[in-house]
Parts: C-alpha cells; structure tokens; sequence
C-alpha cells in the first residue's frame, strides 16, 4: 500500500490535471514531510458504498490538499486491514492521480477529487472486507517533496441486503389472525450468492389504505436462514412490509407492501 509516484515537473497554473501515476509499492521509499496537510475528505458523497453479487458501482473520493510550497500532484485510494503493510484489500490497487483545481485566492491549495470503479465480483473476495475502510491520500508539492497519510478518512463498504415479505391469509376477517412471514437474506461475496442473516432486528410495519404513513407494529428476530414470521390482528385494509436498518458491515433493506383485504 505504500506507494511513491513517478515524478515529472509540473507548473502549477490556477487549474491542474497531473498525469503522475504512482509506482509499485517500495516501503523503502517511503518519506513524509510536515509541509502537506489533507482536510475535507468525503468518499462516496458521504455515503456508504453497499455492494450487491453483480453491483458495479463508481466510487469518488474528494479532498482538499495543502502545502505552503503548492501542491503539484495529488492522488488517494481506499485500503482495509490493520495498517498498509499488513492490508487485505486496496480499492483500487494503486493510488489513481487526482485532478486537482489550485484555489484562486489561495496557491497553497488545492481541491482534488478522483473516481474508480468498484466491483463486487471482481474486487470483494471475502465477507471479511465488509466494514470500514481508510483513505490514503498523498501529494508531491512543488519542491519534489512528498507526503502521504494512510488514515486522511474513512468509508463504510457494506454487504448488500434484501428482505421480503408476506402476509396471509388475503382476504381476512376483521379481527382474524395475520400471519406476516418474511426473510432477511444479504450479499455473500465468497460464494457469490445470497445467505441467510440470522439473528436479526426487523422491523414489521403497517399502512392503512388510503394513508402514506407506515406504522411499526413490533420488531422481529431472524431465526435460521433468516427467516422472518409474526402474528398481528386484522384492523383495516392495508399494507405491511419488513424493514431492516442495517449493521456496520450490512446495508439496509425494505420489503414492497404486501396488500391485505379486511372483509
């Protein structure tokens, strides 16, 4: 994960595009320098990047760079481990160069942004990769010094998660029993399939026809392969769905409205 680019000379003009691409990764080479400081890093507009077995998604990363010499190139990328030595999944592989914009009013800095496509089935290989991930970020200023920062920020890469929902007998007496069955099933990026979620809080909802609004009735545990089922009285036509709020390695889900008739 530690990376030193290539460097060639680049003026700095208000706007810059810098073609550096940085080499293989040499730990040997790796210097700091106190003179580069990176703020305002957000990945993915600040939202988690939940993968299903067939997403592909781009992922932006933006961040302000700033040096008192100026900043010449920049470049940032994901990692997950317990440090850059030690990482078990880089997004991707090496630091792609960002295009940064020098400030107007301001030649030490410099807003950078860079995007990269993320695969489920080709960059995911384990579950384990679910969770939190840092961001590198690093920059060569206008002297040739350089510097780079294994922790700049932080993004939640998430296992994507479907529930679904079923609710019976349809028609129903009013007052009658509802049985609303249901099961929570999420991405298993190992297998390539979709795995029950046991133990689980979902929460089973309800819409009255006619109204926009849904109700949460009581909150349920997943049982064995995810499985979902509760019993409820019958009040009124309406409709009811499951829905999960997620964990920190597991994105959340909604079931569609499944429609009741109350005679």
């Amino acid at each position: 994960m530690r990376t030193r680019p290539a460097v060639t000379a680049v003026s700095v003009a208000l706007a810059l595009s810098a073609p550096v691409v940085p080499a293989a990764a040499r730990a040997a080479d790796r210097t700091t320098t106190a003179g580069t400081t990176f703020t305002d890093v957000v990945v993915n507009g600040g939202k988690d990047i939940v993968l299903g077995l067939a997403t592909r998604k781009t992922v932006t990363i933006t961040w302000t760079a700033t040096d008192p010499d100026g900043i010449t190139a920049s470049w940032a990328n994901l990692w997950h481990g317990r440090n850059t030595d030690d990482a078990d999944g880089a997004l991707p592989l090496y630091p792609p160069t960002g295009t940064c914009t020098v400030s107007p009013t301001d030649p030490t800095t410099a807003a950078c942004r860079t995007s990269f496509g993320v695969d489920a089935a080709r960059d995911l290989d384990h579950n384990g990769l679910a969770g939190t991930w840092n961001v590198l970020a690093g920059a060569q200023d206008t002297t040739d010094d350089w510097t780079e920062t294994d922790v700049a920020g932080t993004a939640k890469i998430k296992r994507y998660a479907v529930v679904t929902v079923n609710a019976s007998p349809e028609p129903v007496k009013k007052g009658r029993t509802v049985t609303v069955t249901g099961r929570l099933t999420r991405a298993d990026w190992g297998n390539g399939s979709y795995t029950g979620y046991r133990g689980q809080s979902v929460k089973l909802q309800f819409r009255r026809k006619g109204s926009s609004t849904y109700t949460t009735l009581r909150t349920v545990t997943t049982g064995s392969g995810g499985a979902l089922r509760t019993t409820t009285r019958a009040t009124a036509d309406g409709y009811f769905r499951y829905v999960f709020t997620g964990t920190a390695t597991t994105g959340p889900a909604t079931a569609a409205g499944d429609f009741v008739d109350v005679r």
